[in-house]
């Protein structure tokens, strides 16, 4: 075989695998799969869960009202998030779509955190909140938004929202290309894993010292 043939063959394989990586998950195959709440307890799962027997399926599989009214805050942040994903919403599995709706007190912050396996867009229902997210080349991009507007961070960016007016609460709701799209919280995930990062690790990542470290850790840790 020539080398340009071999060549051109390398390029459609390479070519292929790209494409291959990069697309995005299959249509479902059927309706709906209502989520089976056993199935969330044993076995291994990929994306999903088991499927619930279609003779079980109601109505309420597909229902949730728990975004109707603000949630009460009683943390130190000052913010709440209420989840309307498949854990609350059974019928949401393996579509791909879920909710969230956030509640700010005066000065709240929801603080920095990631979702890894979705993006987000949020929709401000009342008030007015500064956001922002940072991208990999480490640029900050924020902005205020007020009742009405919309804003987007990025699958997987390190973002946040604060609602900056000291006399008002504010709340948004927030979708998500996904049904579990999963949070990762900076701070918690660092200072409060189990196991925890090795102390030291942290000190030289942050130019802190030990007696920081755990400082940090203790606070962290008596707020959750």
């Amino acid at each position: 075989m020539s080398q340009s043939k071999t060549m051109a063959i390398l390029v459609i394989l390479i070519s292929s695998a790209i494409s291959f990586a990069f697309a995005s998950d299959p249509d479902t195959l059927q309706d709906f799969c209502v989520a089976l709440p056993s199935s969330s307890e044993t076995g291994v799962k990929v994306n999903g869960f088991a499927c619930k027997e279609l003779s079980n399926v109601t109505e309420s599989d597909f229902f949730f009202n728990g975004l109707a009214n603000a949630a009460t805050i009683n943390n130190t942040v000052g913010s709440v998030v209420t989840a309307a994903n498949v854990e609350k919403i059974p019928g949401l599995n393996t579509l791909g779509v879920s909710l969230s709706r956030i509640d700010y007190k005066p000065g709240g912050l929801n603080p920095p955190h990631t979702h890894p396996r979705a993006t987000e867009v949020v929709f401000v229902l009342e008030g007015e909140l500064e956001v922002g997210f940072v991208t990999t080349s480490n640029k900050l991009i924020s902005k205020t938004i007020k009742e009405g507007e919309v804003f987007v961070f990025p699958k997987g960016l390190i973002h946040f929202q604060k609602n900056n007016n000291a006399d008002k609460p504010a709340a948004v709701v927030s979708a998500f290309n996904s049904q579990l799209p999963g949070t990762l919280s900076i701070a918690a995930a660092l200072f409060s894993a189990t196991p925890a990062v090795p102390d030291d690790v942290l000190a030289l990542a942050f130019k802190i010292d030990a007696q920081d470290v755990s400082n940090i850790k203790t606070n962290i840790s008596s707020k959750k």
